[in-house]
């Protein structure tokens, strides 16, 4: 059956839930997200949110650590928007009850401010956190604001499978997004859900890699999605490893943050020799992209499966106050952090590309709409700056609902065709969906991971075609499950990848290429963008409006 509501958001995250606040007072909106409503990657996000805040900080100064960290790529005006609105967005949290963390003023006796990190390539300390549990913060705060909301809903266990367009319906009416369809992974059915603007937040695509700090959820949803509707999508090429992931068989995705190393944690080789300073002049705190790509020559060079980042150097009680979290959880992996080093590999962590689009969130498709990590405004180049994640959310956030509330969209007032499942069976191994989604996150990483080459490329552009021709076969010919489309957003998130990484000739930020070392200055500020070839054809008598949905755009073959 199908439900219309004025704004469908695509996610439980700080961009999705932030959004349907702003968004609420002006209409009703509804929000589906295909785990529990707190599984999100803001639920992990440890270091915190970069913001001017101190009168020792300036925009200025943030605006150009942005620009540095970026490598030629970011759109400066965008930089300088988000910035300069960074501080009133952090008021509307305060008001909203989140409790970042404070210290005592020395020199005013009983009277407190916000305690202020620092992480990689900030000249000064910016970052509002809650001590080393941020994300949990964040969420917790705005889903308690979201569920009291009278015109806000959540759906829960449902995962969008396909954007609906006008396009794909064959109306006689310019193309423009009306809604989706979604799988309700309890009851099995799919439905159709309507609105006038669709907002993606769906956040990011670690799991197209065999390590990453993401939660299982991040199989670049957004993206992929938004690629079968025929928007543009940039810059994937440019995927953040987070230089420390924690490093033991049974400790899954678990990120060792920045500010670790922002309170003066050192990197060493497993025999204890430092190591940052000869690639970097700020050493622990180069840009990430630099510091990955240091722990990962290093391992290479001593043939070693870690490194080692220490601490220890600081006092105890310090560090289990600071990082209570980290302290832990290493403890239960039976490293105390206080006395030894902590094992780290790299992990891909974030993805700075994604589906193009100003930083009011507006797309190529009139009522579609991108916020977070799902987004590609411009605000990262060629590599994030540490924390801007989560300002950028919010901020882009909040503007995307301003301008919504001005623009007269029209509503859904026909009836969307039902989804239907034509001849598909159910399916019958499963066990073929996670041979190719393992086989996908293995190659992503030996052939796409922090240092490429031309021909390591070309062989992922090979494998990922050939495996996109078996996943198409096995989505038409077995019944929606939700694992069946993770896979297929999986497959085409990782082909955009590989895609965009072969258009760029260069190494420019986290796009590190071996047969082209250096920055080419004809690719600064161009961006890599790439997009269907040409709309899904409008439904005709022999193809039904919702079997178009199932066939069209289903893969980006020919895309690499």
């Amino acid at each position: 059956m199908q439900q219309n509501c004025d704004y469908l958001v695509i996610g439980s995250g700080i961009a999705g839930l932030f959004f349907a606040l702003k968004a609420a007072p002006r209409g009703k909106v509804l929000i589906l997200t295909k785990k529990n409503k707190a599984e999100s990657n803001t639920n992990y996000a440890q270091g915190g949110i970069a913001a001017v805040t101190s009168g020792e900080d300036s925009v200025e100064l943030h605006v150009q650590d942005t620009l540095r960290a970026g490598a030629g790529l970011c759109k400066e005006d965008v930089v300088r928007t988000i910035v300069q609105e960074g501080p009133a967005r952090i008021r509307d949290l305060l008001e909203l009850g989140i409790r970042f963390t404070e210290r005592e003023i020395p020199e005013a006796k009983g009277r407190k401010e916000l305690d202020l990190g620092r992480e990689g390539g900030h000249s000064k300390r910016r970052i509002l956190h809650a001590k080393d549990t941020t994300g949990q913060e964040v969420e917790r705060t705005l889903l308690e604001t979201v569920q009291k909301h009278p015109n806000i809903q959540i759906l829960e266990n449902h995962i969008a499978i396909d954007l609906i367009t006008t396009g794909k319906l064959g109306l006689p009416e310019p193309n423009r997004c009306v809604g989706v369809y979604a799988l309700d992974k309890l009851s099995g059915e799919v439905r159709a859900f309507g609105a006038r603007a669709v907002v993606l937040a769906s956040g990011g695509s670690g799991k197209v890699y065999l390590y990453t700090t993401n939660p299982d959820i991040a199989t670049g949803d957004g993206a992929a999605m938004a690629y079968r509707a025929g928007a543009p999508i940039a810059n994937m090429e440019f995927v953040q490893f987070h230089p420390t992931c924690l490093y033991h068989p049974k400790a899954k995705s678990f990120l060792i943050s920045e500010a670790v190393r922002g309170e003066g944690a050192i990197l060493k080789t497993p025999d204890g020799e430092r190591f940052m300073p000869k690639y970097h002049p700020m050493g622990e705190l180069a840009p990430r992209d630099i510091v990955a790509r240091a722990i990962d020559a290093e391992m290479k060079r001593t043939g070693a499966e870690h490194v080692l980042l220490d601490i220890t150097h600081k006092p105890a009680p310090f560090i289990m106050s600071r990082f209570p979290n980290i302290y832990q959880t290493c403890l239960q992996y039976g490293y105390d952090m206080t006395k030894e080093p902590i094992p780290v590999v790299p992990a891909a962590h974030y993805q700075c590309g994604g589906v193009l689009t100003d930083v009011d969130g507006r797309t190529a498709i009139p009522g579609l709409y991108a916020v977070g990590e799902t987004a590609c405004t411009g605000l990262h180049g060629a590599n994030r700056l540490a924390s801007n994640s989560l300002l950028e959310a919010l901020v882009c956030a909040h503007r995307a609902a301003c301008v919504l509330g001005e623009e007269e969209l029209p509503p859904v007032d026909f009836q969307i065709p039902p989804w239907q499942s034509g001849d598909a069976v159910n399916p019958d191994e499963l066990v073929v969906i996670h041979h190719l989604w393992n086989e996908i996150r293995r190659m992503m990483w030996n052939y796409v991971g922090i240092v490429r080459t031309d021909k390591r490329l070309q062989r992922a552009c090979r494998r990922i075609r050939f495996l996109q021709e078996e996943i198409q076969e096995y989505y038409w010919d077995f019944i929606i499950t939700s694992d069946l489309v993770e896979l297929r957003n999986l497959a085409l998130t990782a082909e955009l990848i590989v895609a965009c990484a072969m258009r760029r000739p260069e190494s420019r930020g986290l796009h590190y290429n071996l047969d082209h070392p250096e920055p080419d200055p004809a690719w600064a500020q161009k961006d890599t963008v790439v997009r269907a070839e040409a709309p899904p054809p409008p439904a005709g008598e022999k193809d039904p409006p919702q079997q178009a949905g199932r066939r069209s755009g289903q893969s980006g073959q020919g895309l690499c």
